[in-house]
C-alpha cells in the first residue's frame, strides 16, 4: 500500500493560482482527481512513472500543470487562472500501471484530500 499525503491547498480568489503536492513513494503514474460537494469524483490530470507522459482533463487544460520531482518523491500540480467551478476536494492517487488515465479505477491508492476553494 502506497502512502500518500497531499498539501497546498486553500483559499484563494478567482484568478489566482495554488500549487498541490503530493508525497509519495514507489514507482507508479500519478493522478490528481477532485470532487465538489454533491458531484461525482472527476479525473483532473495524470503524470507517468517517468514523467515523460501527462494527460489533461478539458476543463482543466491549458490552466493545469502536472510535473514530478522523483528524488523528493513529489508530484505537483500547479493550478493557475482559478475559477469557482474548481472549488473541490483535490486527491492525489497512484497507479499501478506505466502511464495511469482518467478513470479512478485504475488507481488503488488514494491520499485524504485537500481542499482548494476559488472565491468569486
Amino acid at each position: 500500500q502506497v502512502q500518500l499525503v497531499e498539501s497546498g491547498g486553500g483559499l484563494v480568489q478567482a484568478g489566482g493560482s495554488l500549487r498541490l503536492a503530493c508525497a509519495a513513494s514507489g514507482r507508479y503514474a500519478m493522478g490528481w482527481f477532485r470532487q465538489a460537494p454533491g458531484k461525482e469524483r472527476e479525473f483532473v490530470a495524470v503524470i507517468s512513472w517517468s514523467g515523460g507522459s501527462t494527460l489533461y482533463a478539458d476543463s482543466v487544460k491549458d490552466r493545469f500543470t502536472i510535473s514530478r520531482d522523483n528524488a523528493k518523491n513529489t508530484v505537483y500540480l500547479q493550478m493557475n487562472s482559478l475559477k469557482p467551478e474548481d472549488t473541490a476536494v483535490y486527491y492525489c492517487a497512484a497507479s499501478p500501471g506505466v502511464i495511469g488515465g482518467p478513470s479512478p479505477t485504475q488507481y488503488d491508492d488514494w491520499g485524504q484530500g485537500t481542499q482548494v476553494t476559488v472565491s468569486s
